[in-house]
């Protein structure tokens, strides 16, 4: 591992200050990504800021009903809090989908959100990888291609986000708030995340130096329901094949009067299914409607050799989803 400088932060300001002083430099939380990739090579921070010691750390709800959730909560912690699992059901079940026990006491929800992908070819530095290397080739084109995404990708970088609390976090339209050089600044998570295009080493719209801070969710609508599935190949500490986050509402004659839907496993960064969104709203639930809110959303898939089955495969979670949604609405 290449020697590394070490600063403790002693408030989001100081953190932020010493960053942007350093080019080479990173921040350092939970570690639970980041060590990983400098003792694999892939990562080699000149300097890291430690803001794990920051007070961020506090879940609270506003004036308004919205929740604030501090940079530094740990994913444990944030899927065991009441608020969350009465009122954001779906984001409980996706933190408790990711990783195992010990990561989870460790990992913070601004790690969670920043973390980089698992493609076996980023984390292979002897491998060509643009994410990694820019303009050095892409080693999954042609190659293992099973956890690839289906949607979003480019010719540059076909990898997908790993995140099961960030796909959760964007079907529930949650706002992430930074603070860098310039002051504070407030993303929508869709903004937040990118697709690769052609520059696939920038996974997010953050720029140097800029710190999360929190992440806010709006109010639930009123009597939503809402839940997350994970399809994966083994029963725990794996990441997505396929992910569906999905949260609806009903009028008093059941219609779907809103949809809020999110996939992991098939794009960069989780993707936000508003076309499935817009043929749901308004009709009536059933099979026939949710097959073609699937298809709305995945008729724009393009599969890579060996990855072909994730196509049907995220269509039939999708499905499933709703009905299981929907038959939860009406019990």
């Amino acid at each position: 591992m290449k020697a590394f400088g070490y600063h403790v932060a002693t408030s989001p300001a100081d953190a932020v200050a010493t960053l942007a002083g350093h080019p080479g430099a990173a921040y350092l939380a939970g570690g639970t990504n980041l060590v990983d990739h400098m003792k694999l090579g892939v990562a080699e921070p000149d300097l890291l800021v430690d803001v794990s010691r920051l007070d961020l750390d506090q879940i609270s709800v506003t004036d308004d009903g919205a929740v604030r959730i501090g940079a530094n909560v740990r994913n444990s912690d944030l899927a065991a809090d009441p608020v969350i699992r009465s009122h954001y059901p779906v984001l409980a079940r996706a933190l408790l989908s990711g990783a195992s026990g010990q990561l989870r006491n460790t990992a913070t929800t601004a790690g969670n959100l920043l973390q980089r992908t698992r493609c076996v070819y980023f984390q292979d530095v002897t491998t060509p990888c643009n994410k990694r290397e820019p303009g050095s080739g892409c080693a999954a084109l042609g190659g293992y291609a099973r956890y690839h995404a289906i949607l979003g990708a480019s010719e540059h970088c076909v990898a997908v986000h790993p995140s099961d609390m960030a796909v959760a976090m964007s079907a529930l339209d949650a706002t992430v708030v930074v603070q860098g050089p310039d002051g504070q600044r407030r993303l929508p998570i869709d903004d937040f995340h990118r697709l690769p295009g052609d520059e696939p080493q920038r996974d997010t719209t953050l720029q140097h130096a800029e710190l999360i801070t929190a992440v806010e969710l709006p109010p639930p609508p009123v009597g939503a329901v809402s839940d997350y599935r994970k399809v994966r190949d083994r029963a725990s500490y794996a990441f997505a094949l396929v992910s569906v986050a999905a949260e609806l509402t009903f009028t008093d004659t059941r219609q779907i009067s809103s949809a809020r839907i999110a996939l992991g496993g098939v794009a960069h960064k989780p993707w936000r299914a508003r076309r499935a969104e817009s043929v749901l709203i308004g009709d009536q639930p059933s099979d026939e409607t949710f097959i073609a809110a699937a298809d709305a959303e995945l008729n724009a898939a393009e599969p890579l050799p060996g990855n072909e089955f994730k196509v049907e495969l995220a269509r039939r979670t999708l499905v499933a989803q709703l009905r299981m949604l929907t038959a939860r609405r009406q019990q």
